[in-house]
């Protein structure tokens, strides 16, 4: 008996200093995936997690509700929130279909005191969210982003100018805002004096006073360091440029078809990045002075051509970030691999030009010469086996994949990429991210049966017309431990190969499929219904305009969206909204 007491005691005795060790290290822990696994230990370290986790990101809006959010993390001091899926961003979404923040702002401003950075992506955002948010929040909050949102405008804007007056960023980048003027950038100028970084870069906000965006510049020319804005000549900027001494960040503007008139605009010395809208050739000039300090460069709105490119970015040695169009060309990745070493993300996207060509021999070029390379995304109008080869024998930092096959031309050097895949997927261990879109017989059964095996670390997978048959999809959910987010478009898997996959795969928390062999009554898709598992059909916008018009050729099934989440089945989705089995509301009782 006193053995056992002993015994006892001595088990006490550790589990109280285990507790006090961990009460110490767990505030030190601020890795998302490692404060989830902890707090998966005991219902004491949970709850330790829940009372110190600073920052939380939502990926889904509907996977839970603001009632649990403030429940389980009362002392949030940073909240990111994440509505419509990524298709929405292609019209594959229809407007309607939901993420409103209104729930989540009353939550906010009536009990999430210790809040000071909001992030709000591709959500709708009224009015009358804004006057609530700064009316309550207004003097504590220090980040405010409104990323790829909608539902709001300039009146909602003058609140916050008005009411945060200690506000540090502000982000509305590609949100679409109703403008009605400009004097919400006059409130901001006139009470802010702290700002960091102001951007409203690819919106539609012209009616501001660029005499307002002076006199933020003048008011934080200690702290403003970044900069992006909508359309504005640049020769309006120059007394802008002076008073920001400390910029390092600047995009937008417009240069005008008169070279001559910006010859002595002079750009801030610490400027290390750059968005250049609207320039040519003839206004290169202009910025080669400091082009051997630019590490970040994004060409997506410049009018260059591919010798451009070249003449540029082989003045750019330190560039380590670069978006661009396929009108770089081939050439352009050759001068890129030679000059700028330290290029650590290229995103290439596809230009209106036809004559914009990326192949297998840039991307071969690309990978030689560009080892310190960690995120490739490519819209490519030829591929081979030997250039994923080559990626993944080279890029062994890579962590995000993304490559996307186009339409340009009809002969492709090589199809399928089985081989090639399996090579990437071998040599890029660090890879996280895989987005791979091509088109029919690009990558077959096999293929995906590759994925499967060696995409050991991949949380986030892009799949477009890939596969054979449903033998593929199978084959898939064998391996993949790591997968949450998929997405899948033009992928001829049936509702029951679908199904299987998601019960085959443990660790898949979102779903997202378009263009799938659909039942007439959608009866397949059914088989992976369970607890907390969320389904929703959805028509676009541009098939309800197909059959409006009575083109039924274009008819395709609704795309599929399923999703974990706690908040049960929505009430306020236009669409279908498939039954839950076992019933939700049980194991929430």
């Amino acid at each position: 008996m006193q053995e056992d007491l002993k015994a006892f005691r001595s088990e006490t005795d550790s589990s109280e200093f285990t507790d006090t060790v961990f009460n110490c290290v767990v505030p030190y822990i601020h890795d998302c995936r490692d404060r989830s696994s902890v707090s998966l230990v005991c219902r004491k370290w949970c709850e330790l997690d829940g009372v110190t986790r600073k920052h939380v990101t939502i990926a889904m809006c509907y996977s839970t509700t603001p009632l649990r959010l403030r429940q389980r993390f009362p002392l949030l001091e940073s909240l990111t929130i994440k509505g419509k899926p990524r298709a929405a961003m292609f019209d594959l979404i229809p407007e309607d279909w939901g993420g409103y923040v209104t729930p989540w702002v009353r939550e906010i401003s009536s009990s999430l005191n210790c809040l000071k950075s909001i992030h709000f992506r591709r959500m709708i955002v009224r009015d009358s969210d804004i006057d609530l948010l700064t009316r309550t929040r207004g003097q504590e909050l220090r980040v405010l982003k409104l990323d790829l949102c909608s539902g709001f405008s300039t009146d909602g804007l003058l609140q916050i100018g008005k009411r945060c007056n200690n506000l540090r960023i502000l982000y509305l980048q590609e949100s679409l805002i109703v403008e009605k003027d400009g004097e919400w950038l006059h409130e901001l100028a006139m009470r802010n004096t702290a700002m960091e970084s102001l951007n409203f870069y690819m919106t539609d906000l012209v009616k501001f006073n660029f005499k307002d965006l002076e006199l933020i510049a003048k008011n934080c020319s200690e702290s403003l360091v970044s900069v992006k804005i909508s359309e504005c000549d640049l020769t309006d900027l120059s007394d802008f440029f002076n008073y920001a001494v400390k910029l390092q960040e600047f995009g937008g503007g417009a240069f005008s078809d008169q070279p001559e008139i910006y010859a002595g605009l002079k750009f801030p010395p610490l400027l290390t990045s750059m968005a250049l809208n609207y320039m040519s050739q003839p206004e290169i000039p202009v910025i080669i002075p400091f082009t051997s300090r630019l590490t970040k460069l994004d060409l997506l709105y410049a009018l260059f051509d591919t010798d451009d490119h070249c003449f540029l970015l082989q003045r750019c040695p330190n560039l380590e970030i670069l978006d661009t169009r396929d009108v770089i060309c081939d050439r352009g990745l050759q001068i890129i691999s030679q000059f700028c070493k330290k290029l650590r993300r290229i995103k290439i996207e596809r230009g209106d030009d036809e004559e914009g060509l990326v192949s297998q021999t840039g991307l071969i070029s690309l990978a030689q010469g560009c080892l310190e390379l960690e995120c490739l995304h490519v819209n490519v109008t030829d591929i081979s086996n030997e250039a994923f080869e080559c990626i993944g024998t080279h890029l062994k930092n890579l962590y995000d994949f993304r490559i996307i096959l186009l339409d340009k031309q009809d002969q492709i050097t090589e199809l399928p990429l089985d081989n090639g895949v399996r090579a990437l997927l071998n040599g890029c261990m660090k890879l996280q991210r895989l987005g791979i879109y091509l088109r029919p017989g690009g990558l077959t059964d096999v293929g995906l049966g590759y994925i499967g095996k060696y995409a050991r670390n991949v949380r986030y997978m892009l799949l477009g017309f890939s596969g054979d048959s449903d033998l593929g999809i199978l084959e898939l959910s064998k391996g993949c431990p790591k997968l949450q987010k998929l997405e899948m478009r033009g992928c001829a898997f049936s509702e029951e190969a679908v199904s299987s996959f998601v019960m085959n795969l443990a660790s898949l928390r979102y779903l997202w499929v378009q263009g799938y062999k659909a039942s007439e009554n959608c009866c397949g898709i059914l088989g992976m219904a369970r607890a907390f598992w969320n389904m929703e059909l959805i028509s676009s916008e541009r098939h309800d305009d197909d059959v409006a018009h009575g083109n039924m050729e274009q008819r395709q099934p609704p795309s599929l969206l399923a999703y974990y989440s706690l908040a049960g089945q929505r009430t306020d989705f236009p669409g279908s909204v498939l039954p839950l089995y076992p019933p939700l509301n049980h194991h929430l009782q």
